[in-house]
């Protein structure tokens, strides 16, 4: 006679509490299908039994919920019970059960959930599991969604009425390319695939990879401002919002590529006229103002007062504006710019020790430029590598809160390159800083030094050239504008020895270009004013 059947036993394999059944000629686990066959010298020892796994290798023992797991609500995220137990989905005290399986159904693997501290583990055999969901559903149909997310797939089935087959990919945005290209025959067997990944980086890489493999199928879910995924959705109660941003889901398109119907709203409304306006009138005109995004380059020869102008523009923009200002000067400590500043606001060049100027008014000065952080400095000792430079722009933008950025200047970075070759340096640097200013929304303004001519020289009254800018052509293809800088530091005259020509030569927003009028260098108060035309000045 045989032994008695026994059921609901724990399984040594799988630590599962009930799946177990004991046989006459052995045993069977019904969860990890790991069949134990009784030898017949010793029908009823186990330890003769020979294990035969039904299944390909487990990867982990496959760790069944306790017994006492239920499939429940999530209230917090308005996920019904129904929905759970239609996926399958378990919870007991501690953890939430996501079931995986094979092509046959049969569960091959668990992903287990913290339900406080919202922790993942995994359990089973990974490389039988499909994805989440998609043994509830047959393939080929009008619609399959796919989600980043195992409860994202239960809610955005939920919202969806049941209708359409909601999958997860299996392990976030990080899987999204194998677990397609795994199960390409059966997503490309649906007409529309609608991808609806997390709204953030990696969930845009997510939906690029699926486009790769799926291509001309792929609509994406482009969630609203304010939801970051189906959950969010469902727990707001927006699930009529939901359905209607779904159905509107567009065919993919990579990025950059923008189709004539989508810029109806930027191209129907007037661009606006630049609030924010350069200090010298000739030149304002021929640039029509300063704009978030530009690269403004100016160059001019050495010592023909780069700096002294940049300062100019630093002090117009902090007295039109609110704005946060970066400033990189990396030939000058940063108390003498700071210093400069302030002779700006009290028209005395307080940096040379000459000047005449009471404690009173440096105080005044002080608290007007400096007191209130608007200004930040780059304290450059130690490294002025590109990386190093990118980084604290970057950080000067986006933790500071910087919408005007000043680095002078870049030719002292290319000396900190590992590429001895100056062209290829400047290049990369420029396609960086170029980059940056798209990403952050900054206002850029770098000085460039020109290449020394063959005849007169730029500190003679040379007139400057785009072609002139040192190192690389990239300076001029990828500033928005360029304004170079002429004078004749050796004229006998003093009031042309100290006259500054200005230049527009690149304006990529107007296209206009040429003279832009001539500032005067006044020793006395260490300013830059705009001279009258030589007309006005010289009335017939």
């Amino acid at each position: 006679m045989g032994i008695q059947l026994k059921v609901h036993q724990p399984c040594p394999d799988c630590n599962s509490s009930d799946a177990l059944t004991t046989y006459d000629w052995g045993s069977k686990c019904y969860a990890c299908e790991v069949v134990h066959r009784n030898q017949q010298d010793q029908p009823n020892q186990r330890r003769n039994m020979t294990l035969v796994n039904t299944t390909s290798e487990v990867s982990k023992p496959l760790i069944h919920p306790d017994v006492d797991a239920v499939s429940r609500p999530v209230p917090i995220r308005n996920i019904t019970r129904a929905t759970m137990d239609y996926f399958g989905v378990k919870a007991d005290s501690n953890h939430y059960w996501f079931p995986y399986t094979n092509e046959k159904g049969k569960i091959v693997a668990y992903k287990k959930r913290g339900i406080t501290d919202k922790k993942f583990s995994t359990t089973g055999d990974w490389k039988q599991a499909n994805l989440f969901g998609m043994s509830h559903f047959n393939s080929g149909g009008r619609y399959v969604t796919i989600c980043e997310g195992e409860f994202d797939c239960l809610a955005a089935f939920s919202m969806l009425g049941s209708k359409f087959p909601v999958l997860s990919i299996r392990n976030g945005a990080a899987s999204a390319s194998v677990d397609v290209r795994t199960h390409y025959k059966w997503l490309n067997s649906f007409d529309n695939v609608v991808i609806f990944m997390d709204n953030d980086e990696q969930g845009a890489k997510a939906v690029d990879a699926i486009t790769q493999v799926l291509g001309s199928k792929v609509k994406v879910f482009k969630a609203k401002e304010g939801f970051k995924d189906a959950c969010d959705y469902l727990a707001r109660g927006e699930e009529k919002l939901f359905l209607d941003t779904w159905w509107r889901a567009e065919k993919y398109v990579p990025a950059g590529i923008v189709s004539g119907s989508s810029l109806k709203e930027q191209v129907l409304k007037l661009p606006e006229a630049s609030k924010i306006r350069y200090p010298f009138s000739q030149l304002d005109d021929l640039t029509m103002g300063i704009r978030d995004t530009e690269l403004v380059t100016i160059t001019a020869g050495s010592g023909l007062g780069k700096s002294q102008f940049l300062k100019e523009l630093i002090y117009a923009i902090f007295n039109q504006t609110t704005d946060n200002i970066g400033i990189m000067f990396l030939e000058e400590s940063v108390d003498r710019t700071a210093r400069s500043l302030m002779s700006l606001h009290l028209n005395k060049p307080i940096h040379l020790p000459e000047t005449e100027v009471t404690d009173q008014e440096l105080e005044d000065s002080y608290n007007v430029m400096l007191k209130d952080d608007r200004i930040y400095f780059y304290d450059h000792f130690g490294s002025n590598d590109i990386n190093s430079i990118l980084t604290n722009i970057r950080y000067f933008a986006k933790a500071l809160n910087c919408r005007y950025v000043c680095l002078d200047h870049v030719s002292i970075l290319v000396s900190a390159q590992e590429n001895a070759d100056e062209r290829k340096a400047i290049d990369e640097i420029m396609t960086k800083l170029r980059m940056l200013t798209q990403e952050t929304g900054i206002c850029l303004f770098l000085v460039s030094h020109l290449k020394r001519p063959d005849g007169k020289g730029f500190e003679d009254g040379a007139q400057v050239s785009i072609s002139a800018l040192r190192g690389s052509a990239s300076i001029a293809q990828l500033s928005d504008v360029v304004i170079g800088l002429e004078r004749s530091s050796q004229d006998p005259d003093p009031i042309e020895r100290n006259t500054t020509k200005v230049r527009v030569l690149k304006n990529r927003y107007s296209g206009q270009v040429g003279p832009a009028g001539r500032l005067l260098y006044d020793m006395n108060c260490g300013r830059m004013t705009q001279r009258l035309n030589e007309e006005e000045e010289n009335p017939l």
